[in-house]
C-alpha cells in the first residue's frame, strides 16, 4: 500500500492479506481465546504461537482492523521514559522491520526518523532528561540547535525552537499491513482467526467464592477454552462488563488532517515530528503533510457504548472546533496555507483514566485477561505487548512490573458515565503534552472522593491533587491564600511550603490525612494461616501487632506492600496503598485453599486515616486521651485500642516519615470532630497543616519504599533492601520463600534498590535520573525529592551491574547522576541517609 492511513476510504483496510480469516466452523474448545482482531489481539495471538501455544483462536465481531487500528497514525517512535514502554516501543519497531521476511506481508515499516522539538524552557528540559535517560540505556538520541533543525526540515518554522531531539533510527509503520502481516504469521503458525464473530457472552464456573472463565459464547456457536484475553479496544470495557468486570474505558473523537501533495515535502524531508507545547504532530503522507492534533480539550464519543454495528468508523468533523489548531500547525508549516486539503479525518480512540493501559488477570474473574485502553499508541507498543501479553498468559506471570498498567488499579466510579464524560475531554492533551510535567493533575473529573477534613484543607488553602479519585493535600498556601502551581520542572510556591511543613514536621508534630489508604478487613477461622502463607513475615502474632511485610509471586517479585495488624485471633486489618485495592482481596482469594474459609471486606470507606507524627505527637496525642502513649506501654509496631477525645478508634504505632508516630483509624463519622480536637490541643505546638508533599519528601529521607514508584514485582525483598521483613524459618513457609532461599543462598544480588543523595543542593530528582558508577550507567533513580533536612535532592534507585555488590563497594565508588544532561556526584548508600539508628523512630 502506498498510504500509511486507510482514512480516505474504508475498504481499502481490506486490501492487506484476504487470507487472514479462517472459514469454516467454530472449534468447540481452544487453550487461548483472542477477544479482539486490532493490531493488540493479532499481536498476542502471533506471540502466543511464536512462543509454542498451538491452541490458539481469534475472534473478531467484524473484520481485522475495523475498530480503530486501520485510522492510526502508524508512528513507532520510544518518546517518554518508563523502562517497560521504551522496550515495547522498541520491540515493536525490530520486530516490524523484520515481519515481512517471515510472513510474506510488508508492515510499510520506515526508519524516516522521530523529532520533538522544544519551544519552552520547560519542553526543553524536560527532552533533555528524557534524552539523558535514553543515551544511558543504549539509544542514539541528538540534541540539535534550531540551525540544525530547519536545515533537517526547511519547510518548517523554526524561529521559536529552543532545540530538537531527534532519534535517526524510529519512524512509522502502516497500521493495516502491520496487523495483516501479524495475521499471516499468526496462521502460518496454526492459530485460527474467524471474523463475523462477536463474542456476546463468557462462561463462568464458581471458583472459590468467586469465578473463572470456562469458554465464550458467539453467534456462531459456543467454545470451551482455559484463558480468554480481550483485546476489543472500543469496545473492551463493555465486553469485560459482560463477565462483570470493571474496565474503564472511553472513546474520544481523535483529529487529523491530510494534504494534497506539497512542493518540497518528501520522506527524507518531513519525518515524524512531535510539537507538543503545540498539541500537534506532523509528518510526511504521500508527497503532502499529515497534521495530528491532540487538543487539550476534546469530545467524548459513545458515552452510551459503542454501537454494536460499527466498523471502519468514520465521525463527522467539527471543523470550527479545530480551526484554532489548524492555525497553529500553518504557523508551524507556512506551506499549508495555500495546500489542497485531502480530508479532515476524524475516529474515535479509547482512552483509559490515567493513560496507561489495562493489563493482566481481572481481579474478579480468574483465567481472564485484559489487554485494552492503548490511549492512541497501540501501533507504537503493540509488537512488545503482544509479546508481553502472550508470556504472561503462558507462563502465568507478567515478565514486567504491572502496578501501573494493571487491571486491578483500577475503581468502580472510574467507569461511570458522568467521569467519563468529565475526565476523557482532557486525555488527547494529557497524552502529547501535560503529562510529561512531573506535577501536572487533571483538571477534570475531581472532588469525585474526599475525606472528612477536606473542608478544613480547603480553608487552609490546600493545593489538591488526585489518585484514584481521592482529593488529598499537597501542600498548603495558608488561609485564605489561592495556591499556584505551574506545571514544569522549576520551585515554585510548593518547593517552599513543602520544606516549611517538613521541617515542622521533624522539629514538632504534623498531621497527615492518609484516608486515601485502603483497608480490607480478613476474618474467620482460616484468617491467620492464609495471611501467612501470603504474607513473607510473620503474622501469627499476639493480638495487636502491627506487622510490616510484602506478598511476593511464585519468583519471589513483590506483588504487594502492606501491613497487617491482628485485632483478634480470627481478624485482621490489612493496610495498602489506594492503586493496588482491587488486587488485595483477589491475592488472598486466589491463595485460599479448598477448606478454608474466611471473609475479606473492604472496609477502606468507614476509617478516615489520620497519621500523627513527630517528635511531640505522643504529647499531643496523649491531651485527648486517658490511655498510655509512653513507650513502655505502647512499643513501636503495635495497635491499641484507645480513645480519643470523644472518639473510639484503633491507634497503630507506625511511621511513614520516620519519626516517633501513630496512625489512627478514624471511624468516618467522627473524623471532622477528631481534627479539630488534634487542631485545638496541638496549638502550643504550632500545629500546621502539613500535606503529602511533605510526607513523601520526608520518607525519601529515610528511604523508606513506596510500592509502584520504588519497588514492584520485578523486584525481590532481598533486591529491595527489605529481607528484614522475611520470616525465613516459619512453619508452612509463604509463597516465593522457595525462589528467595535460592536468592539468598547464591550470596549478595547484582541487581538491588540503593539510596541516594546528590553533593549540590541546586539540583533537583523527579525520577528517571540515570546513575552512573565510575562512568558506567548502572541503573536509574525511581523516586526522588528535595531531602530538606539532609539539604539536598535525594532518592531510591535502582541499581545493576555483572557482578554483585556490597556496601563496601558503593563506599569506594564513584557516582553521578546525569540531570538533563548534567552530571552532578552524588553519594550511594544501602543504609537510609537520615537516622540510620532508628533513633528518632524510637523514642
Amino acid at each position: 500500500m502506498s498510504l500509511d492511513f486507510t482514512a480516505i476510504n474504508p475498504a481499502a483496510a481490506r486490501a492487506g492479506d484476504a487470507s487472514a480469516s479462517t472459514t469454516g466452523d467454530l472449534p468447540s474448545r481452544a487453550q487461548y481465546v483472542v477477544v479482539g482482531g486490532g493490531v493488540i489481539g493479532t499481536s498476542i495471538a502471533y506471540h502466543l504461537a511464536l512462543l509454542g501455544a498451538t491452541d490458539v483462536v481469534l475472534l473478531e465481531r467484524k473484520q481485522l482492523t475495523s475498530g480503530t487500528t486501520w485510522h492510526a497514525a502508524g508512528e513507532v517512535v520510544s518518546g517518554g521514559t518508563t523502562e517497560d514502554a521504551l522496550w515495547m516501543a522498541r520491540y515493536s519497531g525490530e520486530l516490524y522491520a523484520r515481519l515481512e521476511e517471515e510472513t510474506g506481508l510488508s508492515t510499510g515499516f520506515r526508519r524516516c526518523g522521530y523529532l520533538q522539538l522544544a519551544t519552552t524552557p520547560r519542553a526543553d528540559e524536560g527532552f533533555r532528561r528524557e534524552t539523558a535517560y535514553m543515551r544511558s540505556v543504549g539509544m542514539a538520541k541528538e540534541v540539535l540547535s534550531p540551525r540544525e533543525v530547519a536545515e533537517m526540515v526547511p519547510l518548517m518554522r523554526t524561529d521559536d525552537v529552543i532545540h530538537g531531539f531527534w532519534t535517526p533510527d524510529e519512524g512509522r509503520a502502516n497500521p493495516v499491513d502491520v496487523t495483516m502481516s501479524m495475521a499471516r504469521g499468526a496462521r502460518q503458525r496454526g492459530v485460527r482467526i474467524f471474523e463475523d464473530t462477536e463474542v456476546t457472552d463468557f462462561v463462568l464456573a464458581e471458583n472459590r467464592g468467586a469465578a473463572r472463565v470456562t469458554g465464550v459464547r458467539t453467534g456462531r456457536g459456543d467454545i470451551e477454552c482455559e484463558k480468554v484475553v480481550i483485546a476489543a479496544g472500543l469496545w473492551g470495557r463493555e465486553v469485560a462488563a459482560r463477565a462483570g468486570v470493571t474496565v474503564p474505558l472511553q472513546a474520544a473523537e481523535h483529529y487529523y488532517l491530510l494534504t494534497e501533495p506539497i512542493a518540497g515535502v518528501t520522506p527524507e524531508s518531513v519525518p515524524v515530528i512531535e510539537d507538543g507545547e503545540a498539541y500537534g504532530y506532523y509528518r510526511e503522507e504521500g508527497g503532502g503533510l499529515l497534521v495530528g492534533m491532540f487538543e487539550p480539550v476534546g469530545k467524548a464519543w459513545a458515552l452510551d457504548g459503542t454501537p454494536r454495528d460499527s466498523a471502519f468508523a468514520v465521525l463527522p468533523p467539527d471543523w470550527d472546533r479545530m480551526a484554532p489548531f489548524l492555525e497553529v500547525a500553518m504557523r508551524r508549516f507556512p506551506a499549508l496555507e495555500d495546500a489542497g486539503i485531502r480530508t479532515l479525518f476524524c475516529g474515535p480512540e479509547s482512552f483509559t483514566d490515567d493513560l496507561s493501559p489495562m493489563l493482566g488477570e481481572s481481579p474478579e474473574v480468574d483465567g481472564l485477561y485484559l489487554a485494552c485502553g492503548l490511549n492512541s499508541v497501540g501501533i507504537l507498543s503493540g509488537g512488545g505487548l503482544g509479546h508481553v501479553m502472550a508470556q504472561w498468559l503462558i507462563e502465568e506471570h507478567p515478565p514486567i512490573d504491572v502496578t501501573s498498567v494493571g487491571v486491578d488499579r483500577a475503581h468502580e466510579f472510574q467507569a461511570t458515565r458522568r467521569f467519563r464524560e468529565e475526565r476523557t475531554v482532557e486525555r488527547l492533551g494529557f497524552l502529547l503534552n501535560d503529562l510529561a510535567w512531573p506535577n501536572a493533575q487533571p483538571r477534570r473529573g475531581r472532588n469525585v472522593r474526599r475525606s472528612p477534613y477536606h473542608h478544613r484543607h480547603v480553608e487552609d488553602g490546600a493545593h489538591f491533587v488526585a489518585t484514584s479519585g481521592w482529593e488529598y493535600p499537597d501542600y498548603f498556601a495558608g488561609r485564605g491564600v489561592t495556591p499556584t502551581v505551574e506545571w514544569g520542572f522549576a520551585r515554585g510556591e510548593a518547593f517552599e511550603r513543602t520544606r516549611e511543613e517538613h521541617l515542622h514536621a521533624r522539629d514538632a508534630f504534623a498531621v497527615f490525612d492518609l484516608s486515601l489508604m485502603s483497608h480490607h478487613l480478613v476474618q474467620g477461622p482460616a484468617a491467620m494461616s492464609v495471611l501467612n502463607r501470603v504474607c513473607a513475615n510473620q503474622v501469627d502474632t499476639p493480638v495487636g501487632r502491627v506487622v510490616y511485610t510484602q506478598w511476593l509471586d511464585d519468583r519471589g517479585g513483590i506483588v504487594a506492600d502492606v501491613t497487617v495488624t491482628r485485632l483478634a485471633e480470627d481478624a485482621y486489618v490489612v493496610i495498602s496503598g489506594d492503586t493496588i485495592h482491587r488486587r488485595v482481596p483477589a491475592w488472598i482469594r486466589r491463595q485460599t485453599r479448598e477448606g478454608e474459609f474466611l471473609t475479606v471486606t473492604d472496609v477502606t470507606s468507614g476509617h478516615a486515616l489520620l497519621s500523627v507524627q513527630g517528635p511531640r505527637s505522643r504529647e499531643v496525642l496523649q491531651r485527648l486521651s486517658p490511655d498510655d502513649f509512653s513507650d513502655a506501654a505502647f512499643p513501636y509496631l503495635t495497635a491499641r485500642k484507645v480513645e480519643l477525645g470523644y472518639t473510639p478508634l484503633w491507634a497503630l504505632r507506625v511511621t511513614y516519615v520516620g519519626e516517633l508516630g501513630w496512625d489512627l483509624l478514624v471511624p468516618t463519622e467522627f473524623g471532622a470532630t477528631l481534627y479539630d480536637q488534634l487542631r485545638e490541643v496541638g496549638a502550643d505546638f504550632g500545629f500546621r497543616p502539613t500535606g503529602v508533599g511533605a510526607l513523601e519528601t520526608m520518607r525519601l529521607e529515610k528511604a523508606f519504599r513506596d510500592m509502584g514508584h520504588d519497588i514492584d514485582s520485578t523486584d525481590t525483598p532481598l533486591e529491595a533492601g527489605l529481607g528484614f521483613a522475611v520470616s525465613w524459618d516459619k512453619e508452612g513457609g509463604f509463597v516465593g520463600r522457595e525462589a528467595l532461599l535460592e536468592q539468598r543462598d547464591a550470596g549478595p544480588p547484582s541487581r538491588r534498590l540503593v539510596n541516594v543523595l546528590l553533593d549540590s543542593p541546586d539540583h533537583d530528582l523527579f525520577g528517571d535520573e540515570p546513575v552512573y558508577w565510575d562512568d558506567r550507567p548502572v541503573g536509574h533513580v525511581r523516586s526522588g525529592g528535595f531531602g530538606h533536612s539532609l539539604g539536598a535532592a535525594c532518592g531510591i534507585a535502582a541499581l545493576e551491574r555483572d557482578e554483585a555488590f556490597t556496601a563496601a563497594d558503593l563506599a569506594a565508588g564513584s557516582f553521578e547522576i546525569d540531570i538533563a544532561g548534567t552530571r552532578v556526584p552524588a553519594r550511594v548508600s544501602l543504609k537510609p541517609f537520615l537516622d540510620p539508628e532508628r533513633s528518632r523512630i524510637l523514642r
